[in-house]
């Protein structure tokens, strides 16, 4: 029995929030990694959009099906999840 779709997306984002959480943690403990704030934040904006569509498509959901306000949600949570990286992380 599949989840209905507004649960499957809340799980997709809790997902999606700790992997890239997990990444910006270890970016900016890790001294390999010498890049600008606006570098990083751009590297982990990216890398949640590559993330997220592989997660949808791997339900079986096309982001651009969803309606606005899903949507608006996803855009809301990658928000939220980027002002606490920037506060964490100080970027």
């Amino acid at each position: 029995m599949k989840l209905s779709l507004d649960k499957t997306v809340n799980i997709i984002l809790d997902k999606l929030d700790d992997s890239i959480d997990q990444l910006a943690r270890g970016i900016s403990v890790n001294s390999e990694f010498q890049i600008e704030s606006t570098g990083m934040k751009n590297f982990l904006q990216s890398q949640y959009n590559i993330r997220l569509q592989n997660l949808l498509k791997s339900q079986e959901i096309d982001i651009h099906h969803l309606e606005s306000g899903m949507k608006n949600k996803i855009i809301q949570r990658k928000q939220k999840l980027f002002e606490e990286i920037s506060a964490k992380n100080n970027i």
